[in-house]
């Protein structure tokens, strides 16, 4: 039924109420009121929103017909805006009037007795679920603010947390509101059941899971703090973990997560599954594999007669799918189908291959480089603009471009082109990092008095990918100034080109008895020139022009050793000795690592020939160095280093002694005190010498709490190595042995290395030093 209202006579009003016109429309009647012409619409009450919002939202304009629908549509959307706490709608004449209340504004949001988080993060938190300064107060968002800092601090263990809201009006309808908070003690973890695990023993199975009852070092790591979202990753470790060892149908049914009262004590139970193991019977392949079955069998990793395992099954899908994107099959579907004999306890793989389209890349585009050009990127790239997609290539362009050391971060994306099947695009993501280090120092002891130091290398200089650099150093024993510069494509075909101009000046070691003095004037070029990927020969020649002081009975020096007095005397007057020579250079190198900053996976060879035909001095010095670096589980990698060093004079001319070999200290045998192993003269001082061979073995981990950052690492080490004088023989016997622990840190002035180390076969005379540190070590 519908009633039509009169005009309503003052002094009843002198308004007709549209807003109760509509209540009675929603509650099944209606107050009608007779369609006129709007002459005016006028707002009231507004302090905050501007008046042309609210016009935005009305569904008549001036001088168009007003009609009840018309009214309760614009009460409806006005309402909606989150806005208004009231919304009227009135009617003066032929003038519309909007009459609301604005709802209050948050002038702040305040935290007190927050210590578990920093408060920026939180105030994000409630940012993203529409809490902030100058929204608008909702009660309701309020409430849910209140459970979502609840839930933050439930994902750190802290069960017993309580939140109270205090909300204070202010002038100019504004609200702050205040959180406090009682975080409570942390719950922990104080025990971790599993159920029908036969066979693995429950403290087998602990080891697999990132949650922990408190240990040594739980206080840092918070490994003893329940999180739902580790507990899913665990179980799929635990998963992983039997799947890998034969039980193909393993289940985790359930988890129980128990709290004691006092919501300080967490218990974890872990129901198991186990099912049969299981063994291969077969894995045969099916498909369209273009004559290469042989090839794909042979990248599949399970055969007849082993253990089923998923990460062996996974691995081999990998290979093939990769392969044929290899061939340009980006898209390959590889599918592993199983036939289990329950008796049998074997289970038989059918993989089917579905290559596709083949594709080729439309675009290679580039994001993330703000200073170093794209020409210095797109110059290493293998993978081709207008050619067939090759994943080995884009791989091997991925890992070129990390090895520039120029970024942190380098991603690589082929998402597929919009509105076609055959076409990619290659989208790489760099992110910069600072390429320059500028070191300045200067230090005050009774030994170097006044020792200024400094230096300048931009590795990138103006994103051209060329390396420039000056160093500058005025201690007493190293006084050296030194100019270089690097090119790394000095012809379109990669081939490199270096220049250095260097002046130093060497004196002994404090730790020495006998003064001398060095000085080294000289320079060199050398070309580089790639024969594969990973393959460069280097050729160089140089000038080296040495002045060598040695003092017998001089007033405050002591008397230099016998080894540069005798040189002195075969190449000079017998005091001071000045000669020219001409290296020539000759090296190899090949670089397989994943990364030349923190390398986790490949290898590093290089072999460098020196040699001086001509000039006074006659002599060649050869090197050989092989890294090797291999992931073995959970970021954990082995890296081992091994390195030869053999120098000899030609004819009959002595092996220079400043081009001497030193080992001790990082970098060759830790524990040792650096370059003081190997020949020593009459009182003892170290001389260096003609030979040397060094080898080091590293366990790298991942800091605690630094997640997968490879940048920070702490390592165990085994190092091993001596010096020999020129016609020594090697010898087992004289090797020095040390090992110990370190942190390794590649901070924003270089590679950083600390370790403690302690020697293991020290002899009489070796001087030992447990603690050291270098800066600008990669290894």
């Amino acid at each position: 039924m519908k009633f039509y209202s009169e005009r309503i006579s003052p002094p009843f009003s002198p308004r007709r109420l549209i807003a109760i016109a509509v209540f009675a429309m929603c509650a099944g009647h209606a107050l009608a009121v007779d369609p006129f012409t709007v002459k005016d619409i006028r707002v009231e009450g507004i302090q905050r929103t501007e008046a042309g919002t609210v016009f935005s939202y009305l569904p008549v304009r001036v001088g168009e017909t007003y009609t009840d629908e018309k009214g309760a549509a614009a009460i409806k959307a006005l309402y909606a805006t989150g806005f208004f706490k009231d919304v009227r709608i009135e009617v003066e004449g032929d003038v519309l009037v909007v009459m609301v209340e604005e709802r209050p504004a948050i002038a702040s949001v305040d935290f007190s007795g927050v210590k578990e988080f920093e408060k920026d993060q939180l105030t994000k938190s409630l940012k993203d679920i529409g809490l902030g300064e100058s929204r608008i107060f909702d009660r309701a968002l309020v409430d849910r603010a209140e459970q979502e800092l609840k839930r933050q601090y439930l994902s750190r263990g802290l069960y017993g947390v309580e939140v109270t809201t205090t909300v204070t009006p202010i002038e100019r309808n504004r609200v702050a509101i205040s959180f406090a908070v009682d975080e409570g003690e942390v719950s922990r973890i104080r025990q971790i059941t599993f159920v029908g695990n036969k066979s693995f023993s429950d403290s087998e199975l602990r080891g697999l899971l990132s949650l922990r009852t408190p240990g040594w070092f739980t206080w840092y790591t918070k490994a003893d703090q329940y999180s739902k979202q580790k507990l899913t990753g665990d179980i799929e470790a635990l998963r992983s973990y039997y799947l890998n060892r034969g039980y193909l149908e393993m289940q985790v049914e359930s988890t129980q997560v128990s709290i004691t009262p006092d919501k300080k004590d967490i218990y974890i139970t872990i129901n198991i599954n186990e099912g049969d193991k299981y063994t291969v019977s077969g894995v045969q392949l099916e498909g369209e594999m273009f004559g290469r079955q042989e090839e794909l069998r042979s990248l599949v990793q399970l055969k007849p007669g082993d253990v089923y395992s998923g990460e062996k099954l996974a691995e081999s899908i990998k290979s093939i799918s990769e392969r044929m994107g290899n061939f340009g099959y980006a898209f390959a579907n590889i599918n592993a189908n199983p036939e289990i004999d329950r008796e049998k306890k074997q289970v038989n793989f059918t993989v089917l291959i579905d290559p596709g389209k083949r594709v080729y890349v439309r675009r290679v585009n580039i994001g993330g480089n703000t200073r170093t050009r794209d020409e210095v990127i797109r110059r290493e790239f293998r993978q081709f603009e207008d050619s067939w997609y090759d994943g080995q290539k884009i791989r091997l362009s991925r890992d070129r471009v990390d090895r520039l050391g120029y970024f942190t971060e380098v991603g690589i994306e082929t998402p597929e082109v919009p509105g076609t099947t055959d076409q990619v695009d290659v989208n790489m993501t760099v992110v910069e990092k600072p390429t320059g280090n500028i070191l300045l120092g200067a230090g005050f002891s009774s030994s170097e008095k006044l020792t200024l130091t400094g230096s300048i290398q931009q590795a990138n200089a103006f994103g051209s990918g060329n390396t420039l650099g000056i160093d500058v150093n005025t201690s007493k024993r190293n006084r050296t100034i030194a100019l270089s510069q690097t090119n790394p494509y000095f012809t379109d075909d990669g081939i490199s080109r270096s220049y250095e101009l260097f002046l130093r000046t060497t004196r002994p070691p404090e730790v020495n008895t006998g003064d001398y003095v060095i000085k080294t004037t000289g320079g060199n070029v050398k070309f580089g020139v790639p024969f594969s990927e990973v393959d460069t020969v280097f050729f160089g020649l140089g000038i080296e022009r040495t002045e060598v002081e040695t003092y017998t009975g001089v007033p405050g020096y002591n008397d230099s050793p016998e080894l540069y007095k005798r040189y002195v005397t075969d190449f000079g007057n017998g005091v001071t000795a000045t000669t020219t020579s001409f290296p020539l250079t000759a090296a190899w190198q090949r670089d397989s690592r994943d990364s030349a900053l923190v390398p986790t996976t490949g290898r590093y060879q290089r072999v460098n020939f020196e040699v001086a035909p001509a000039g006074s001095l006659k002599y060649y010095r050869a090197v050989y160095q092989d890294q090797y670096f291999q992931p073995l589980f959970r970021n954990v990698t082995l890296a081992l280093n091994g390195e030869i060093g053999y120098g000899r004079g030609l004819g009959d001319k002595r092996f220079p002694i400043f081009k001497n070999f030193y080992a001790g200290g990082i970098g060759s045998v830790r524990g040792y005190e650096g370059s003081s192993l190997g020949p020593r003269a009459a009182n003892g001082d170290p001389l260096g010498g003609a030979s040397r061979i060094v080898a080091n073995a590293e366990l790298q981990f991942p800091f605690p709490g630094s997640g997968n950052d490879r940048t920070l690492r702490w390592f165990t080490f085994f190092d091993a190595g001596n010096v020999f004088a020129e016609g020594d023989r090697f010898r087992t016997s004289e090797l020095r042995y040390g090992a110990g622990i370190g942190i390794s840190w590649v901070s924003p002035i270089g590679p950083l290395k600390l370790s403690y180390g302690q020697p293991l076969n020290a002899k009489e005379g070796d001087r030992k030093q447990t603690f050291q540190f270098q800066l600008g070590t990669g290894f």
